[in-house]
């Protein structure tokens, strides 16, 4: 799956972001990295938070689903931020589960040099941090030892927000910790 980019190419990049992999449903479906995934949501609502973010098409009212975005012509349009994952297809073939790339598959050659491709790209143009989403993506971004600002930020998923969150999440409300991490990645890609 290619990166999402801003339209010129000629932009200026603050940042990457870099995900795990394309989940199913989502991503998958769409061909455009995080959208339509669960995870995509609170990274998209970031995004707008940031003011990177504009849409061709009316997101309002449409399922988050990779192919449900794409049937209703809503297409994300970002500026100053690329989007990538740290594997960049989903591991199952079947367009229902999700399995996490295995570490063969993540630290491949060619995988590495596809994800120091899209970061250095990104560098070129003014990149000064990689914002990764959940552990595995950092771990694959640190591997490439870039002269970037690595920035590790949990995954955004219920597990991700939980097992990163004060006595794992415990009393805390999904939404609360959903809208904490919507607002540290916001101040991130200012």
């Amino acid at each position: 799956m290619a990166p999402l980019r801003p339209r010129d190419p000629a932009a200026a990049i603050r940042a990457v972001l870099v995900g795990e992999a394309p989940g199913p449903r989502g991503a998958d479906q769409s061909g455009i990295p995080f959208f339509g995934d669960r995870a995509g949501k609170p990274l998209y609502a970031a995004l707008a938070e940031a003011g990177v973010l504009s849409w061709v098409g009316d997101p309002t009212g449409v399922k988050w689903d990779g192919a449900a975005l794409t049937h209703a012509g809503v297409v994300p349009v970002v500026s100053h931020v690329v989007l990538t994952n740290a594997f960049d297809r989903c591991p199952t073939d079947d367009g229902q589960t999700f399995r996490a790339p295995s570490r063969d598959e993540r630290e491949s050659p060619d995988n590495l040099r596809r994800l120091r491709t899209d970061i250095e790209g990104a560098m070129q143009h003014g990149a000064d941090r990689v914002c990764c989403l959940g552990k595995v993506a950092a771990s694959v971004v640190l591997l490439l030892e870039l002269p970037i600002t690595v920035h590790a930020l949990p995954h955004p998923s219920a597990q991700g927000l939980l097992t990163s969150a004060p006595d794992r999440g415990k009393g805390a409300r999904m939404a609360d910790l959903e809208a904490a991490w919507v607002r540290n990645l916001a101040a991130l890609l200012r």
